[in-house]
């Protein structure tokens, strides 16, 4: 960054680090989100699929609809949202994983449940409307969830013993404009 002073303490580093951390999470939050939205169209899909060619009950459909969607998103987190992250445990990941989808699953079919047997708002469009709305309220839980608890990230790594200005016998230099 030309032109920028800094003090030998390092402000203008960690400065640095966290516009990096949050250029990180942007990018975390957009992977995510085109992952999650290709999830909400397969979740719609398959739950209009479900209630068009069977009788099953409102809830029931987006239960199955939901439990698609559940193994969609976990390949596109796994293998694309979160691919950088740590690979060692994948029976916990898995575990954890399946833990979050379905307290997510319960928040989103649970709002399904209450429009159409608590309201009656049981017409298609109702139906998609609330189902929607559930999966929007699940996903803000599933984010949280899934980069606290089961996609971790890796350990940062600093800086290798041994180098840097301070090894060499060097004070750090001091840029002036």
């Amino acid at each position: 960054m030309a032109g920028l002073t800094h003090s030998t303490d390092g402000s203008l580093q960690a400065m640095e680090r966290g516009s990096t951390g949050l250029r990180r999470l942007f990018r975390e939050v957009a992977k995510f989100g085109a992952v999650g939205g290709a999830g909400v169209l397969v979740n719609l899909g398959v739950f209009n699929l479900v209630r068009q060619v069977t009788d099953l009950q409102v809830v029931r459909a987006g239960v199955i609809a939901t439990t698609v969607a559940i193994v969609f998103n976990y390949v596109g987190f796994r293998y694309f949202t979160y691919r950088d992250r740590d690979r060692s445990r994948r029976t916990r990941e898995m575990s954890l994983f399946l833990l979050f989808s379905a307290i997510g699953l319960v928040i989103e079919n649970g709002i399904l449940y209450a429009a159409t047997y608590g309201f009656g708002w049981d017409s298609p469009l109702q139906s998609n409307i609330f189902k929607f709305l559930g999966i929007g309220v699940a996903t803000l839980f599933r984010f949280w969830s899934y980069r606290t608890w089961v996609f971790r990230a890796l350990p940062a790594r600093g800086p290798v013993a041994g180098s840097g200005p301070a090894a060499a016998g060097r004070k750090p230099e001091q840029r002036v404009p």
